[in-house]
C-alpha cells in the first residue's frame, strides 16, 4: 500500500481513537500515559503491566476502556491461594448423566485485570502467562481458544511485598510494556473529589465495535516504518546487551543482562501503535523514543553493582537514548 493512502486511512480511523479517549477522560482523570498505553496494548494485540500503588484507578480504567470497546471485561484479584482452576475453568462431574462438563474460568473475556499478579504462586501465573502467550486454554482434553481480541492487564503493587511471588524474567518478558503511575496532581485530585463525591460517574458509550478494533489492528501493521528507524530500535536493543560498542563501557558493570529480541519486536510494534494513534501512516524517531522506556524497563536486569550505586533501568535507558544515533 502506498504511504499516502496509508496516512489518508489513518487519519481517518484515528477519529475514532479521539471518541474513545474523549469517553475516557468523562470518566478518567488525568492517567494519559495509561490509556494511550493501554491502547497500544490493544492495538498491536499484546498485554500490560502496570506498576502502581492502590487507588490509582486502574481498575476503572480498564473497565472503563472495555466498556467503550463494547467488550467482556473481568477482574480477578490474585491471591497466595488461588488455583489455576480458578482462571481458566474446570471439568464438574454429572453423577446422574455420567458425563463431565466444563465450567469456563474468567479468563474467558476480551479485557482481564489481573490484579496484583504477584500474589499468586508460579503455577497460577503460569496459566495466566500461558493464555496471554497461546491464546487459548486446555481443560481435561479439550483445547478451548479464548475471546478475540483478547487483552491482559496485569498489576503489581510496589509496596507491601511480603508474600509476594516476583514474577520470573522469562514471563515478564512476554508483556509488551510495563508502564509505571503515579499519583495524580493537586488540581487533578480535586477534580477527582468533585467526579466521585459530588456527582456520580457518567454512563460509559460504546465508541466502537470489535470489527472497528479488528481494523485498526489491521491497519497499524501496514504503517511505514523506514530501514532506518528499524536500524535505530535494533541499535536500542543492541545497547542495552553491549553498551561498551556505544561508547558506555561505565554501563557494562552495572547490567547483568539486556532486554531480548521479542523486546526489539515489541518496540517496532508499539512505535507503530503511537505513530497511528497521533494520526501518521509512518513512525518517526520520537515515536521510538516515546515507548522505549515503558517496553525496556522491565526486561533491564541490572547487576549488583548496578544496584548498590542506585541505578534504575529508567536511567539506563536515558543514558542510551543520549548515546545511540538518531536517525
Amino acid at each position: 500500500m502506498d504511504i499516502n493512502e496509508i496516512n489518508s486511512k489513518v487519519l481517518a480511523e484515528n477519529v475514532k481513537v479521539k471518541s474513545i479517549l474523549n469517553e475516557l477522560h468523562r470518566v478518567i482523570v488525568g492517567q494519559d500515559d495509561l490509556l494511550e498505553r493501554l491502547l497500544i496494548g490493544i492495538f498491536t494485540q499484546n498485554h500490560i503491566l502496570v506498576e502502581g500503588v492502590p487507588g490509582l484507578a486502574k481498575t476503572l480504567a480498564v473497565s472503563t476502556l472495555a466498556q467503550s470497546l463494547n467488550m467482556d471485561f473481568k477482574r480477578i484479584q490474585f491471591t497466595p491461594d488461588l488455583l489455576p482452576a480458578d482462571i481458566i475453568g474446570t471439568q464438574i462431574y454429572h453423577p446422574a448423566e455420567g458425563k463431565f462438563s466444563v465450567k469456563r474460568g474468567p479468563v474467558f473475556a476480551n479485557f482481564i485485570l489481573a490484579d496484583e499478579i504477584n500474589r499468586a504462586p508460579a503455577k497460577v501465573q503460569s496459566a495466566l502467562l500461558e493464555s496471554m502467550q497461546e491464546r487459548q486454554v486446555t481443560i481435561g482434553d479439550t483445547t478451548h481458544k479464548l475471546p478475540v481480541p483478547f487483552f491482559v492487564m496485569a498489576t503489581q503493587n510496589p509496596i507491601e511485598q511480603e508474600g509476594t511471588y516476583p514474577l520470573p524474567e522469562a514471563q515478564i518478558d512476554r508483556f509488551m510494556m510495563k508502564v509505571v503511575i503515579d499519583y495524580p496532581s493537586i488540581e487533578e485530585e480535586k477534580t477527582i473529589i468533585e467526579r466521585v463525591i459530588i456527582k456520580k460517574l457518567p454512563e460509559v458509550n460504546k465508541i466502537v465495535t470489535k470489527a472497528d478494533v479488528a481494523e485498526i489492528q489491521n491497519l497499524i501493521s501496514e504503517i511505514y516504518i523506514d530501514d532506518k528507524i528499524k536500524s535505530y530500535c535494533v541499535n536500542l536493543s543492541s545497547s542495552t546487551r553491549n553498551p561498551e560498542n556505544f561508547g558506555l563501557e561505565k554501563l557494562k558493570a552495572l547490567l547483568a543482562w539486556g532486554v531480548s529480541p521479542r523486546a526489539t519486536l515489541h518496540l517496532v510494534e508499539a512505535a507503530r501503535a503511537k505513530a497511528f494513534i497521533e494520526g501518521r501512516g509512518f513512525v518517526i524517531p520520537e515515536d521510538v523514543k516515546d515507548v522505549v522506556k515503558d517496553v525496556f524497563r522491565h526486561r533491564i536486569i541490572l547487576s549488583y553493582e548496578g544496584e548498590a550505586e542506585n541505578m534504575t533501568p529508567d536511567k539506563i535507558i536515558s543514558e542510551l537514548l543520549s548515546a545511540v544515533e538518531v536517525p
